[in-house]
């Protein structure tokens, strides 16, 4: 009987942890949900609460990953309207190092973090670095003590510098607050330069990538229409700035591997795989052609160097990495954006993972403004495209200005300002505005 009892009660602590859990998810979502329907400033709006270890750490898992993959409208990137905030932010900034900048936050203990409850000698030099960039209105009355105004402030911060509002100081939100007042100053100069060449832009609608925020805008009359996340080259393998034009849609496209990707990433994955007797082609579907003519996958050495002489295509499906649509505008790079089969990648904060491409999350929806001008193109119909496999190239009406910038530091006309990695060192900076 006693057992029964105790199963019975923990049946019942079970469904009330699996009921914590399900609103902490909920939670998350009405919160991206309110963050993406309103003004720019709507994140703001978030609120603050306390649970458990356990919990909160789920929580926050989920929140993290939900608003990587769906990240709030806000104002577009590159508006000649954000030049006139951005020399203003320029000022403030100087004015800032005219005053010494702020102090670096030392590093924790490990697995130590800065979170509204916290009681760490560290929160003082927190909320005077946050107070010295505006982020916080007001010095608190207790300086080690982590309160819910310094998490409001930390969250601000964190948005603003393109990381997840969590109100947590880790280790990745810490190395951003430790980015020097005189860098972020270097940065806001040089990105006003880059913000004035792209307010030449005369188009009422186009989309842009801007490659160290890792998103994907399309913009109609200065307005963003829809955001997406974006997943942009490695370090080693850059997506390159350009401006063109959208004029054509590939669905259920077979992937020709570019040269680099056969040399950086097939070959060496054949040998690893050949030395366990096993062969990369048929593993992941892929075709070798020598000539036109296809091969035996099996009578392929890859240490020799015959692979390097092969041309390689993966059919449509489930595991080729264009995914159903592939995105194509003239350059001379061999670079495209497309939809993908793996979507873990967008749920993470850094998303330098391509080999130059970018990947378009909610692809579906950008899909559905391109074809605005081509009749009888809803999102049913692109629904149906995908689902049935059927290979189709869709030339759009009127081709689509695209323009993939490299824009880290810039302001908005809500005073907002944002920085973002330099991730490939383009504002010649040094690491210390990458390494986070």
């Amino acid at each position: 009987m006693r057992c029964e009892k105790t199963q019975v009660t923990t049946l019942k602590k079970n469904r009330i942890l699996d009921l914590l859990l399900a609103v902490s998810v909920m939670l998350s979502m009405i919160n991206i949900a309110i963050a993406r329907d309103g003004d720019a400033n709507s994140w703001m709006q978030f609120g603050n609460g306390s649970y458990n270890d356990v919990f909160n750490t789920v929580y926050k898992r989920n929140f993290i990953r939900e608003w990587e993959r769906n990240p709030p409208i806000g104002y577009p990137t590159i508006s000649r309207n954000n030049i006139k905030p951005t020399i203003q932010a320029i000022k403030r900034y100087e004015d800032i190092v005219k005053k010494g900048g702020w102090k670096p936050i030392p590093a924790f203990a490990k697995r130590t973090v800065l979170e509204v409850g916290t009681t760490h000698r560290n929160v003082a030099i927190l909320q005077g670095r946050l107070l010295a960039s505006g982020h916080l209105k007001s010095e608190s009355s207790y300086p080690t003590y982590f309160d819910y105004a310094l998490d409001k402030a930390v969250k601000r911060f964190q948005t603003s510098n393109g990381l997840t509002p969590t109100g947590v100081v880790d280790r990745q939100t810490r190395l951003a607050l430790n980015v020097p007042a005189f860098v972020r100053l270097q940065q806001l100069r040089l990105n006003l330069n880059r913000l004035r060449q792209h307010a030449k832009i005369g188009a009422l609608r186009y989309v842009v990538v801007n490659i160290p925020a890792a998103h994907v805008e399309a913009v109609a009359n200065d307005r963003v229409v829809s955001r997406h996340t974006g997943v942009v080259g490695k370090i080693d393998r850059k997506t390159p700035v350009l401006s063109s034009r959208i004029h054509e849609l590939n669905f259920n496209k077979v992937w020709k591997l570019p040269p680099t990707v056969i040399k950086k990433d097939l070959i060496p994955k054949g040998r690893q795989l050949q030395k366990i007797k096993q062969n990369v082609l048929i593993r992941y579907g892929i075709d070798a052609y020598e000539g036109g003519k296809k091969i035996d996958p099996e009578k392929i050495d890859w240490h020799s160097k015959q692979p390097y002489h092969l041309s390689y295509r993966q059919k449509p499906g489930p595991r080729n990495p264009l995914g159903f649509v592939k995105i194509n505008f003239h350059n001379s790079y061999s670079v495209y954006l497309h939809d993908t089969p793996s979507e873990r990648l967008f749920g993470n904060n850094v998303r330098a993972a391509s080999s130059g491409c970018v990947r378009v999350g909610n692809i579906k929806s950008l899909l559905v403004w391109l074809l605005k001008k081509n009749k009888g193109w809803a999102k049913v119909a692109v629904d149906q495209i995908e689902k049935s496999g059927e290979m189709k190239t869709i030339r759009l009406k009127k081709s689509v200005p695209l323009y993939i910038v490299y824009v880290t530091a810039w302001a908005t006309k809500n005073g907002i300002i944002h920085f973002r990695r330099d991730l490939y060192n383009h504002d010649g900076v040094g690491r210390v505005a990458a390494n986070y």
